[in-house]
């Protein structure tokens, strides 16, 4: 059912297409992208590759006050923690500036890392197909095509269960209001669905972006695990400050999904971080 109802994000050739445009930036997002693109360059100066928009924005499908700004960046050598402390900066004072964004981060990393062999299916495939280029030399020139296969399946999304105990440590330590609460719903929700998502990404040989779309097609093939992750998908747009819903998560679907994926796709290469 999942194949002929949902779009499969492949070109012709059965390669997955890259996903956004600056096209499709929504007119009320357009400035805040324009001053995040001239703060990168002022900050950076010489020492930036490129950077990138990921996300909805990109796609289009951004809501007003709703969505954050996604970016990320590459150097032209590895980041220091100061260049970490700058876009940590940035992205708060967007975040206050313009009120059409609800919070913006980066993720910030060496062109040689992106380029890297042990991340040519994880941080390489996700600039070639799911940042759209805003500054710079295009990164995706020197990467594959890529398949919706069980290698991209492992190298993205294979290392659930060693992110289990810092998503505890994370819960333990956040303040008991539903306000701390909300944030770690939200990427946790998100992280799930998409790692349920490309756990069978491979036999419905697609790929989607949207949270709604990757929970029903996960529940195709898990249907005793279906309103879960339907709930999680709700939650990674509208969450909750519900601290159950993060219990459930580190205590029963997150432990499931880890062991599951292993169980099909094996675990990931290690990270010497």
């Amino acid at each position: 059912m999942a194949e002929t109802v949902l779009r499969t994000g492949l070109d012709t050739q059965g390669y997955i297409e890259r996903e956004g445009a600056l096209a499709r930036v929504p007119h009320a997002f357009r400035p805040v992208v324009a001053v995040a693109r001239d703060r990168l360059l002022d900050l950076f100066g010489a020492r930036l590759h490129s950077a990138y928009l990921y996300g909805s924005i990109p796609r289009g499908t951004a809501r007003v006050g709703r969505s954050d700004l996604d970016l990320l960046v590459a150097l032209r050598e590895e980041p220091t923690d100061a260049d970490r402390d700058t876009v940590r900066a940035l992205g708060e004072a967007l975040d206050k500036e313009f009120p059409e964004i609800d919070g913006a981060g980066t993720l910030l990393f060496g062109r040689a890392r992106l380029l890297s062999d042990l991340e040519r299916y994880d941080l390489g495939w996700f600039v070639a197909c799911l940042c759209t280029p805003l500054l710079g030399e295009d990164l995706a020139e020197y990467l594959p095509r890529y398949r919706p296969d069980s290698l991209l399946a492992r190298e993205t999304n294979g290392d659930l269960a060693l992110l289990l105990p810092r998503w505890r440590e994370r819960i333990a330590g956040a303040a008991d209001t539903d306000e701390a609460r909300r944030p770690l719903v939200r990427f946790m929700s998100r992280h799930l669905v998409r790692t349920g998502f490309t756990l069978v990404m491979p036999r419905w040989n697609g790929w989607t972006s949207d949270l709604g779309e990757m929970a029903e097609v996960f529940g195709a093939y898990y249907p005793e695990r279906a309103e879960q992750m339907r709930a999680a998908a709700v939650l990674g747009h509208e969450p909750s400050g519900d601290p159950a819903v993060l219990r459930s998560y580190v205590d029963d679907l997150g432990p499931w999904l880890a062991e599951e994926y292993a169980r099909v796709h094996g675990v990931k290469a290690p990270r010497p971080d």
